[in-house]
């Protein structure tokens, strides 16, 4: 069978629609305002325009936008040298210009007044046909005005943007308001329009500062409910957790303030409150984590996860729509907060980032030159991801680092001194918050007093390896539950999973005291040293025989949080990665600090400890807790730098950071041998993203691209001449393909241009429509039509792209993969001398770099995600619920495209 395949990702990855043409002729009663940013009809009907554009919070029929690349233009954007006027004929007009004060003749058709009369338009006056000709007043034909790389309406879901068109408009609005500021004021509109990002991000800040103390004092709260409440016995309140009930006690236990819940009932026997208690944490575990799963699942399916895998994808050019929303955000941030309080192996480090993500859309929307740009967008996502960290970890430079390594696909100079700026905003609102009203960012932020020896650095090598090991380990059972979630297909709903998941949690973590804790207090006390530690609650301190047990908990705890984490990451609630990694590998560490405490404490003679220093502790098993905590974190995102940069300003210490570097190094080497995915690329790839890291390592087969490109013969094309606009419709209805090359004829196929689905679609729908009202035997063409008339003819050419992007179908992949990568292609058409020879889209190109070229093949008769039935990254899991809410189908999908799956991932 023919390899069409390649052809369905071209016409989803060439998903951007087009606004409505300006028509030549004087009976079109369109509006197209060349100098503002709305398509207007006159009969009241009104396409969206951009600043009402949202891919991510408007309903479906919201979906089509007015988004030219000409807004703001004195001329429309061509790419073809004018004809410069001659000198005898020039100044003649300047003199009379000086003379009498006017404009001189028209320089170019924007510059000749628009017609407002019933049934004109703005070109009215300027052209006498579509094609060509001789225009009114001696004007030389202006058929130059529909090149270019065509107009847009705005991206459909599921769809990769158009970096080069975006950063063409964005820099074609900058020449506009540089060449109109004049004088003070016009330096004024320079000094908003530069500092509208620099608002955006302090605002995001702000934000994200104030719901992270928000979050954090709330999870406390409910988390200590599980054992207890805090009564109005000496000045406390219900609402209070236990660290604020108690605050001023060294010790918890002496707190008379708080109750558990078998003090309240009045049960006095060890057995009874052991059972009471252990009762009461396993029903209030379950109801909140049923709670966050059923806020998930009912009112935005996008805040489940940690987020970050679609972060990752949305910041490479894709189009998710919701996923950023208001309702996203509220659901991300409550279903936050009762997942973290159920007491899961899950952390809120991951899903803090999306929350930051989905406040800068939020503020981005109050300015419209930057909601309308899809790429200037993207810059501030990056900036403002930084800030999720930045709070999560009181690490500001670790977010920004973080950003830059692990999430942004596109990351200059000017990013990263705005993700600083967010990110120092967030930390100090979070600071000035204290929620946890100890001076510290974050529970589990220390200071040790102490340094480290040379002989640690065995150890610490050791630790390293552990890390690697558990990473490799993890994603592999991680991507082992997803894959046999996927295909069991009689497995109960996602909520039932959630409340199976944490029944199992609360009944295995509840007997061990290290794993019955919150993950950060967890870690918090793992990572302390002893002697700065008030209140030893697990016991860590403790030496001599009975640290015997503790290594034992301690181990245990490590290997139980692995399978429960392993099984509780992909479950349909917000849920983060980082902080059980962290808490796993400090476990771990702790235990091995442990023994090298006991083993100098034994034999304090033996050569590798003759450098300790006498009456002092040798050994800090915090310290172990920290390097274990940094190599398993390593190991399971394959980060480094970033990591380092968190720990450092987590201890305080920069004592400390060789040996977190060398933890970190050697996990990355032995996480790597595994595989070399990270866990947010491995959800990634489960989920057929189609993302193009341009930093990572690919290996790339060194063929011509011709190899895997869908040649010319198994593509639908359109010719130039000899449609009509029900051939057009027919062919819409025939190929559910979201894209078309056009070539002059079947014959000699000298490459034209491409148009998407979605600008032909709209544009025949409208042209059919009042106030036009064009029957199905309209002539429709793509090339110039000199004797057309336009009121009778429907001209495609401003609707399609004229200057695809081209290379010769003897390109070696590589050449093609680069194409992709660094410039964020759809799609690129191969053509030998202007003639056309194939198409290769991004999602080939993905297929190829991840080896599934065979599933794509034989996978239900082709393209993954086109083909009617085929189920395809987010609409895997939970098909039934997804596929009726979020993704039901678009305006235009509804319109003239109903043989399209709506959830193609493309």
């Amino acid at each position: 069978m023919s390899r069409t395949t390649a052809m369905n990702n071209a016409s989803s990855l060439s998903s951007s629609s087009h606004a409505p043409p300006p028509s030549l002729s004087h009976s079109l009663d369109d509006e197209l305002d060349l100098f503002g940013q709305r398509v207007t009809h006159h009969h009241g009907a009104r396409i969206p325009a951009a600043d009402d554009w949202d891919d991510q919070d408007h309903d479906d029929a919201d979906l089509l936008r007015d988004d030219p690349l000409h807004d703001g233009l004195a001329e429309p954007l061509s790419f073809k040298r004018k004809q410069k006027q001659s000198f005898l004929l020039a100044q003649p007009a300047r003199l009379l210009s000086a003379l009498t004060g006017g404009g001189g003749a028209p320089r170019n058709s924007s510059d000749i007044p628009p017609s407002h009369g019933p049934g004109s338009t703005r070109l009215e006056g300027v052209m006498s046909s579509s094609g060509g000709g001789v225009a009114k007043d001696g004007v030389p034909p202006l058929d130059w005005y529909v090149e270019g790389p065509g107009r847009r309406v705005g991206y459909e879901d599921l769809t990769a943007i158009d970096w080069i068109f975006e950063y063409t408009k964005e820099r074609q609005r900058l020449r506009v308001l540089a060449s109109s500021a004049t004088g003070l004021l016009g330096y004024i509109q320079q000094f908003l329009d530069a500092s509208q990002v620099w608002i955006i991000l302090v605002l995001t800040g702000l934000a994200v500062g104030a719901l992270a103390a928000a979050i954090d004092i709330t999870t406390d709260w409910l988390s200590d409910m599980k054992f207890g409440y805090c009564s109005t016995q000496d000045g406390g309140a219900f609402y209070l957790s236990k660290s604020f009930c108690c605050y001023g006690y060294d010790e918890h236990s002496k707190c008379l303030g708080w109750k558990s819940w078998s003090a309240a009932l009045g049960i006095g026997s060890a057995s009874g409150k052991w059972f009471i208690e252990y009762f009461f944490y396993l029903v209030l575990a379950v109801v909140f984590a049923l709670a966050a799963s059923a806020l998930v699942k009912e009112y935005a399916i996008h805040a489940k996860h940690s987020g970050i895998p679609e972060i990752k994808t949305v910041l490479g050019g894709f189009i998710i729509r919701k996923f950023l929303g208001v309702w996203t955000l509220i659901t991300k941030s409550l279903g936050l907060v009762l997942a973290v309080a159920s007491g899961m192996w899950l952390g809120k480090e991951g899903p803090l980032v999306h929350v930051a993500c989905c406040c800068a859309n939020l503020f981005i929307k109050l300015f419209p030159t930057l909601n309308n740009n899809e790429a200037r967008k993207r810059e501030v996502f990056s900036a403002a991801a930084a800030s999720g960290i930045s709070v999560a970890f009181g690490s500001p430079i670790g977010g920004v680092l973080f950003s830059l390594e692990q999430l942004s696909y596109y990351f200059p100079d000017k990013t990263m001194w705005q993700s600083f700026v967010c990110a120092m905003t967030a930390a100090v609102v979070l600071q000035a918050f204290d929620p946890l009203r100890s001076g510290k960012l974050v529970l589990y932020q220390v200071t040790y007093s102490s340094s480290w020896y040379g002989f640690e650095l065995v150890p610490f090598v050791l630790l390293g390896i552990l890390g690697g090991i558990y990473g490799g380990l993890f994603i592999k059972a991680n991507m082992k539950v997803a894959q046999w979630k996927k295909s069991a297909t009689w497995l109960p709903g996602p909520v039932i999973q959630v409340v199976v998941v944490s029944s199992l949690t609360a009944l295995v973590n509840y007997p061990n005291s290290y794993m019955r804790a919150q993950c950060s207090e967890l870690v918090s006390n793992l990572f302390s040293e002893c002697s700065m530690l008030l209140d030893d609650q697990f016991g860590l301190c403790k030496t001599g025989a009975a640290s015997a047990g503790t290594i034992i908990l301690l181990i245990f705890g490590s290997v139980l949080g692995f399978f429960l984490a392993a099984i509780t990451f992909g479950l349909q609630i917000p849920a983060g990665i980082i902080l059980p990694s962290m808490a796993i590998g400090a476990l771990s560490g702790r235990a091995v600090g442990i023994i090298m405490e006991i083993w100098q404490h034994n034999h304090p003679n033996f050569i590798a400890f003759r450098s300790c220093e006498p009456d002092i502790p040798c050994i800090t098993p915090g310290v172990y807790a920290i390097i274990g905590a940094a190599a398993a974190l390593a190991g399971v995102t394959r980060m480094t730098v970033s990591i380092v940069v968190i720990m450092f300003e987590l201890t305080g210490a920069l004592t400390y950071v060789l040996p977190i570097m060398v933890a970190v190094m050697m996990a990355k080497w032995v996480g790597d041998a595994f595989s070399r995915r990270g866990i947010y690329e491995s959800w990634i790839h489960f989920n057929e993203y189609p993302f193009l890291d341009n930093s990572e390592e690919m290996q790339i087969p060194d063929i011509p691209a011709s190899q895997i490109m869908t040649r010319i013969d198994d593509l639908v094309v359109l010719t130039a001449t000899g449609h009509t606009i029900g051939s057009l419709t027919a062919i819409l209805e025939t190929h559910p393909y979201r894209g078309f090359p056009v070539v002059s004829d079947p014959r000699d196929a000298i490459l034209l241009g491409y148009i998407s689905r979605a600008e032909l679609a709209y544009n025949l729908h409208t042209s059919t429509q009042p106030p036009r009202s064009l029957p199905p035997e309209t002539e429709a063409f793509f090339a110039n039509q000199p004797l057309a008339d336009a009121s009778t003819t429907l001209d495609l050419r401003p609707w399609m792209d004229q200057t695809p992007l081209t290379l010769p179908s003897s390109s070696r992949l590589h050449l093609a993969v680069s194409y992709f990568q660094k410039l964020g292609l759809r799609y690129v058409l191969f053509s030998d001398r202007g003639v056309l020879q194939g198409l290769l889209t991004k999602k080939d190109v993905w297929y190829v770099l991840n080896g599934a070229e065979e599933t794509r093949r034989t996978t239900d008769g082709g393209s993954l995600g086109v083909d009617r039935g085929v189920e395809t990254g987010i609409t895997r899991e939970d098909g039934e619920g997804e596929q009726a809410g979020l993704l039901r189908g678009s305006v235009l999908d509804e319109l003239v495209s109903p043989g399209v799956d709506a959830g193609s991932i493309l």
